[in-house]
């Protein structure tokens, strides 16, 4: 009896493992290029960041900028470890490099949650913000704020990250790539990395649903428009009407 329930257990681990880390990504990944694609072609001029800056600034520009330098970079580090396997193998060879790269990352994931946090909590004491904030944003902001506080917990309790991505994540994402994907490479890691591998692609997931799409947008159409003329209306003192 023992023995049949461990055999169903561990059947329904694969099940979850192959639905989760074989299905999803590719679910995820073929639902933000099909609604993207439609947005596009039905509400072009969605494709906006929606700017709330003339609202309320200050609290913004501490946001945003310790937000954007932060995730944007370690965004990058962890496409240049995909990309490039070989060379960030031997740039993380010494020690020295690999503990500053470790030091480096987990200072910029905790300025990017900073930044995310200060963002938020922005949203939620202005009510000029609050009442333009759509259900999409604050679910865009609870899933970042979960993939960051899941990168931080990843990055300062799985030490070495910088070296152990390149023998899990990477040869898991190129099989998903080639289209054979091979979830054994993730599935025996902690639920803490796994579920922050998959946070990855629920962001990819929802990002047609949400305001982040502006940042497929490139404004190339600017390089041969013609120049603008702006005029500023502005009341001058001791004028009366």
């Amino acid at each position: 009896m023992l023995e049949a329930m461990r055999m169903n257990e561990s059947a329904s681990e694969l099940f979850v493992d192959g639905v989760l880390f074989t299905a999803f990504p590719y679910v995820a990944v073929v639902l933000a290029v099909v609604v993207s694609l439609y947005r596009y072609r039905t509400d072009r001029f969605s494709y906006s960041s929606f700017s709330s800056q003339f609202l309320e600034g200050r609290a913004l520009f501490w946001g945003s900028v310790p937000w954007h330098y932060g995730i944007l970079i370690v965004l990058l580090a962890h496409v240049v470890a995909w990309l490039w396997p070989g060379g960030w193998a031997d740039l993380i060879a010494s020690p020295a490099r690999l503990w500053t790269l470790e030091v480096i990352g987990l200072a910029l994931t905790l300025s990017a949650l900073l930044g995310l946090v200060i963002l938020l909590l922005r949203r939620l004491r202005s009510a000029r913000i609050l009442a333009v904030t759509s259900t999409m944003d604050w679910v865009l902001l609870v899933v970042l704020l979960a993939q960051v506080i899941l990168g931080f917990w990843v990055a300062l309790f799985y030490r070495w990250g910088s070296d152990w991505y390149l023998f899990t994540a990477v040869p898991w994402l190129n099989s998903l790539v080639t289209f054979s994907p091979d979830p054994q490479f993730v599935t025996s890691l902690p639920w803490v990395v796994k579920l922050h591998m998959l946070g990855g692609f629920m962001i990819i997931a929802i990002f047609p649903f949400t305001r982040l799409v502006h940042v497929v947008t490139v404004p190339i159409t600017y390089l041969w428009r013609p120049y603008q003329v702006v005029i500023w209306n502005r009341r001058q003192s001791g004028i009366k009407n």
